[in-house]
Order: structure tokens, then C-alpha cells, then sequence
């Protein structure tokens, strides 16, 4: 299905076709483990990438793979590999791009799990992390040196909701040879579309708001098939002879999906970080209704946050659609769907008053997620961000005086009458 459908049009059919077995008109949940080769010539053509085609479920799979089709459709894409979870989707992601000694530049400002991921597990492979503010563009090329394999950002930073400037940070990759590599999980398709503004690969935590409702974990990898992997001798595993394939090339013999198709024949066979058939399911139902669902989160979240603002317990609101937020042209400029539904609140009585007011909430969930369909809530210095430093939780705007929000679907009324008795409680 082409991009010249509407986006309404293509989260709901992209990589939905009957099946041709039974014709059930929503994609089947093929659970099944292994497929049948038609013959030995069959099954030599597929080991041998020589044919597209179902081998194993741990590379691919007919519900895994409709499910991809259809984000890479959404994202402007070439094509796309499902993980198991976002941060499977993150070290697959950068896994072709990296090898020992070699580092990316990232923002401050992410997810503590990312941060943590960049920090400790990437020093078991070898690899070291640069990181920066992306505000500071000079600093950002700065960083850049003869080892630096991508740049990595979030569109809208996880707890803090900073916007990114990626067509600033698309222009230094390019000047470099390097990929971006940009986080798209809290913006979604929906709001933000950074393959159009210069990303290379755009990943995904479709736990959160492309799945919409909480019951399964999962990633994914868009590739936007644009990037020249063979411009210089930065990535041999995409440009060079692979031994585990006779020497093939695989830049060379797939052209734009080259980087796809190692992901899947290399990343998925190697580091078996697959999603599971039943979780592409529940993804792909909730992807048909994401724009429904992103354009209530977003007119809540506006709502919410205003209300918030004026509240005298509250020290500030970081909501980037805000008239106050410094990032509200920049949101305005590369989010003109809505600057999304998550958000931190300082509040004056530090610390204590934060718990309080996670422990008064009612209707708000106190969870480790976000981008459900319910109103959600987490104190970040003391759970997702705890393992980092005070320095960095501050940089990455996760201070303990600091909750973060993620908008819910419910009727905001309702929502703003949750945190107006939790507030007092957290003030009294």
C-alpha cells in the first residue's frame, strides 16, 4: 500500500490484506514456530536470501511482518523489523551501525533506561556513548569524531517533554556521514514524521501509544531506505563482503533495503530479540485507531497542562504546547498535530510533596509505562530515573521535585478533578 493514502486510511489497511487461505479480513495470528519449504531448492533460495519468504519465526514472521509494513507505511519508510521490546529496538538499531571502539552522540535528555543502556550495557560490546544537550548544536558537532557511528534523539524527550530540533541535528549527520537515529515513541507517526525531516532510522517502543492500551511490550525499527551506506568505510557490515553470506554485499544487492534486511538475516538470527506473534496482534488493532486516540491525548494534555500552570502548588509545567514553554515554536514547527500528552510538573513542596501526590492520585495509574489509553503517573527520580546520578536526572529533567505525567483519553474533567484533591493533599 503507497503513501498516497491518508494517514486514517493506512493505519488501518497497510499490511492488512485478506488472508488468502480463509479470507479473514483482519490479519490472522499466525502462531507458529517453523513453515514448510516447498523443496530443497525452496528452502536453499530462502537460507540463501535469494527469495523473500517465512523460514523461522525467530527472523519472521506473517503477523510480525504485517505489523511492520504497516509502521513503515505510517513512518514514510522502506521498511521496517518489530522487536520485542523498545529497548531491543534501540540495540538492533544501532547494531549493524557499530562495532569495538566505536561510539554515537546522544541527547541528555532521554528515558533513564536509555540512559542506562548508553551508559552500561553498550560498555559490554565495546562501545561508549558521547552525550550532549541538542540544544547546543556546536557542542553536538563537537562531539562528532572519527569513531561516532550515529547521533540518537528523542523527537519529545522522555520525562521532560523537550522537543528535538531534528532537521538541525538530520544536517550534521549528513555533513558527517552518519546516521540519525531518532526516537519516535512519544510522538508517534501521528505527530511528527522524522524521516521527512532528515532522520535515518526512526525506532519505536510500541508498548506505549501505537499499541495504546497496556497489554503488551514490543519495538520496532523503521528504515528510511535513503541513506548511503557505502558513501565511505564506516559500516562494513552494510557495505562490505558478509562472511556468514558468501560474501555478500548488503548495501549492494538490496539497495534501499539493505540495512532491513541485514536487521532481519543478522540482527533478528543473531540476537533473536523477536517480537511474539500475539503481541503484533494486539499492536496492530491499536495502531488502527491512532489517531483518534493521539488527537483526545493531545487536546487533554493542552487542557490539563493550562490548568496545572495556574495551580499554586505547582513550580512549573514543562508541556511544550504551553504559551510559556520555550519550545512552543519549535513544537508549532515540527509537531503541528499537537505537541503529544506527556509532561512533567515541579511542585514547590520538593520531594515529599511528589510522592504525596502519586500516593493521593485515584484515578490516575502509578505505573512505569506511558502512552495508554489511561491517565498515568510516576515519580522519575525515584523509580525510572533512579539509577542515574543527580546530575543527569536533573539534565534530563527527571529532578526529584518532578512527576511525570502521561495524559490519558478519559474525559478531562475528570482528570484535572483527580490531581486538584491529590494536590491538596500533596500541599496541605
Amino acid at each position: 500500500m503507497t503513501q498516497s493514502f491518508g494517514f486514517d486510511t493506512l493505519q488501518i489497511h497497510a499490511g492488512a490484506r485478506p488472508d488468502p487461505a480463509t479470507g479473514a479480513r483482519q490479519v490472522p495470528i499466525y502462531q507458529t514456530t517453523a513453515y514448510v519449504f516447498r523443496d530443497a531448492d525452496h528452502a536453499a533460495a530462502l537460507f540463501n536470501l535469494q527469495e523473500v519468504g517465512y523460514i523461522y519465526s525467530r527472523l519472521t514472521n506473517p503477523t510480525v511482518a504485517a505489523l511492520g509494513e504497516r509502521l513503515a507505511a505510517l513512518e514514510g519508510g522502506a521498511g521496517a523489523v518489530c522487536t520485542s521490546s523498545g529497548h531491543a529496538a534501540q540495540l538492533m538499531a544501532l547494531y549493524p551501525l557499530m562495532g569495538p571502539g566505536k561510539n554515537i552522540v546522544s541527547s541528555t535528555r532521554l528515558y533513564g533506561g536509555t540512559i542506562t543502556q548508553f551508559t552500561q550495557v553498550f560498555k559490554r560490546f565495546g562501545w561508549s556513548t558521547n552525550f550532549v544537550d541538542t540544544d547546543d548544536l556546536a557542542a553536538v558537532e563537537a562531539a562528532i569524531d572519527e569513531n561516532t557511528r550515529a547521533i540518537f534523539c528523542e523527537t519529545i524527550a522522555n520525562p521532560g517533554g523537550y522537543v528535538t530540533d531534528i532537521p538541525a541535528l538530520a544536517a550534521i549527520a549528513d555533513k558527517h556521514g552518519i546516521p540519525l537515529v531518532v526516537d519516535n515513541t512519544t510522538a508517534t507517526p501521528y505527530l511528527c514524521n522524522p524521516i521527512a525531516m532528515g532522520a535515518t532510522l526512526v525506532v519505536h517502543s510500541t508498548t506505549k501509544y501505537l499499541t495504546g492500551n497496556g497489554t503488551v511490550t514490543g519495538g520496532a525499527i523503521i528504515d528510511s531506505g535513503k541513506f548511503d551506506w557505502s558513501q565511505n568505510d564506516k559500516f562494513p557490515s552494510l557495505s562490505a563482503p558478509e562472511p556468514a553470506y558468501h560474501g555478500l554485499k548488503f548495501h549492494e544487492t538490496f539497495g534501499s533495503l539493505a540495512y532491513t534486511f541485514f536487521s532481519i538475516a543478522i540482527g533478528l538470527r543473531d540476537l533473536g530479540m523477536t517480537m511474539n506473534p500475539q503481541a503484533a496482534h494486539y499492536t496492530l488493532m491499536g495502531v488502527e485507531t491512532l489517531s483518534l486516540r493521539m488527537e483526545k491525548h493531545v487536546a487533554n494534555a493542552g487542557k490539563v497542562a493550562a490548568w496545572l500552570e495556574k495551580h499554586p502548588a505547582v513550580e512549573a509545567v514543562t508541556y511544550p504546547g504551553l504559551d510559556s514553554s520555550p519550545y512552543k515554536a519549535r513544537a508549532e514547527r515540527l509537531l503541528p498535530k499537537g505537541a503529544g500528552a506527556l509532561f512533567t510538573i515541579a511542585l514547590k513542596g520538593g520531594y515529599d510533596a511528589c510522592v504525596k501526590l502519586v500516593d493521593s492520585l485515584e484515578l490516575f495509574s502509578h505505573v512505569a509505562n506511558l502512552g495508554d489509553a489511561r491517565s498515568l503517573v510516576i515519580h522519575s527520580a525515584s523509580t525510572t530515573h533512579r539509577q542515574l546520578t543527580p546530575e543527569q536526572q536533573v539534565a534530563a529533567g527527571a529532578a526529584p521535585n518532578v512527576v511525570r505525567l502521561s495524559i490519558g483519553i478519559e474525559n478531562p474533567e475528570d482528570i484535572i478533578a483527580d490531581l486538584e484533591q491529590a494536590l491538596a493533599k500533596a500541599s496541605a
